[in-house]
């Protein structure tokens, strides 16, 4: 190219193109991951993330200190005899937040890459199905589940025998 000509530039991309979500509160399980806009339907979600996984077999996070241990069975995803896991856990970037949902609003292609299913509202709390991750059996419970278990295990606590 002569140097007279200029080259087409290249768009310059700012930090919050192609954000739709950020990590919030959750009425499912704590923290979530919360729209910050309306999504429309087969939107690519989370673009920019390093979508590359390390797959650790469960027998040498077994060995681990608990908190560390925790970090693999609170963000991994489960599959087989192997947990997955960004290639460090000090990059847990907003989509490891998805909660676990029966009916979700996004989906997760064999390569990683999550899309809304659906148009989903500003406000409105990505989910996505935990057991397309997973070959093993899950079931999940809600926390309201949960929490009305404890209170009726502490109002009627076990007689020993």
């Amino acid at each position: 190219m002569p140097a007279t000509e200029s080259r087409p530039r290249r768009p310059h991309r700012r930090p919050h193109d192609d954000v739709y979500a950020r990590i919030g509160r959750s009425r499912i399980h704590g923290v979530g991951v919360v729209a910050i806009r309306d999504i429309p339907r087969d939107t690519r979600l989370f673009r920019g993330e390093d979508e590359r996984v390390v797959w650790v077999h469960v027998a040498r996070i077994r060995k681990l200190p608990l908190e560390l241990r925790r970090l693999y069975t609170d963000f991994g995803m489960a599959w087989g005899k192997r947990i997955g896991v960004p290639r460090t856990l000090n990059m847990l970037s907003v989509g490891w937040y998805l909660n676990h949902s029966p009916r979700p609003n996004t989906r997760c292609d064999e390569d990683g890459r999550f899309y809304a299913v659906r148009r989903i509202r500003k406000g409105e709390e990505l989910t996505a199905d935990y057991r397309t991750f997973s070959d093993d059996d899950l079931t999940f419970r809600s926390m309201s589940e949960a929490r009305r278990k404890r209170a009726a295990r502490s109002q009627h606590p076990r007689q020993r025998a």
